[in-house]
């Protein structure tokens, strides 16, 4: 029977089927679906990391928080993040989150052989590689005139393109198709249905989704998500047209830069207010705007 289902892609729904202890199995099945195609070994077990805040080293420092992390039995680390609005710098973010993760799993006086393997995956609901239509990119570090010679596989990237994927012929025996399936918010019930039968962790982590659905709580701050995440989008829109009509009649492109950068920082400021005031966490605001935790403290102030 149809009912109101949460959508998965929103990251704090993402959360809860994946990111807690009671969600370890449903977890695993995913990163064996995305990490381990090919053939290769499947994943044995992991451990879901519940402190996520990748911490300053100096008070001036950025602050980092994680959707997802998990320690691998391998010993590899793997943050997973679920983004469904474009903060339009989501390759320099990912780079800061996967080298600041690395390198604190060294500590002090250790040798530098006992950094461990990092993999950041990256669900991303919107197109982020204009050069290839595939869904699913993952780098590593190369030589760039013998692509073939890898330097060092420490740091993995993983990109998803969920509107390619859209695009893409769906293989029901491939377990990534099916997850990717799984979290389309457009997924019929008949789809469904057959998912979850062809798919015993599909179905268990539909039976979490339902159980989700049906909590008041958690469709309250589900939706508090969305109201944020149209803010943002609707915020970031329009401060690019304000910031290129200022740019416009400046006639330069110095005036342009400039009108789009005080366009862009005005609108950061608005969705900034509204995250507060629906009662997100400072710490989340300043992740989500690139805003400072004291820009945040005195827009909270004077609101």
């Amino acid at each position: 029977m149809a009912y109101y289902r949460l959508k998965p892609k929103n990251d704090f729904v993402f959360g809860k089927l994946f990111g807690e202890q009671d969600s370890r199995d449903s977890l695993k099945a995913l990163l064996n679906a995305i990490l381990r195609q090919g053939g290769q070994e499947p994943i044995a077990d992991l451990v879901v990391i519940e402190n996520r805040t990748l911490d300053r080293w100096r008070p001036e420092d950025k602050l980092g928080s994680l959707d997802i992390l998990a320690e691998l039995a391998s010993g590899e680390q793997v943050n997973v993040e679920m983004q469904v609005a474009n903060p339009y710098n989501m390759i320099p973010r990912t780079l800061f989150y996967a080298t600041k993760l690395f390198t604190r799993s060294i500590k002090a006086g250790q040798d530098y052989e006992a950094l461990r393997r990092t993999i950041a995956i990256n669900l991303l609901d919107f197109r982020l590689l204009a050069s290839s239509d595939r869904f699913h990119h993952t780098f590593h570090f190369r030589d760039d005139a013998a692509p073939h010679a890898l330097l060092t596989d420490v740091v993995e990237l993983h990109f998803i393109e969920f509107p390619k994927f859209e695009q893409t012929p769906k293989d029901k025996r491939n377990p990534l198709h099916r997850w990717l399936m799984f979290m389309d918010e457009k997924l019929g019930e008949d789809e469904r249905k057959e998912l979850m039968a062809m798919d015993s962790m599909i179905e268990k982590t539909e039976a979490k989704l339902e159980q989700l659905s049906s909590d008041p709580l958690a469709r309250e701050l589900a939706e508090a998500r969305e109201r944020a995440i149209r803010d943002w989008n609707s915020s970031m829109a329009g401060s690019r047209k304000e910031g290129w009509e200022e740019g416009r009649k400046e006639g330069r492109d110095e005036g342009r830069k400039v009108g789009r950068d005080e366009g862009r920082e005005a609108g950061k400021a608005e969705i900034a207010v509204k995250m507060l005031q629906n009662g997100m966490k400072r710490d989340f605001v300043a992740e989500m705007t690139g805003l400072t935790l004291e820009q945040i403290d005195r827009l909270d102030a004077e609101r």
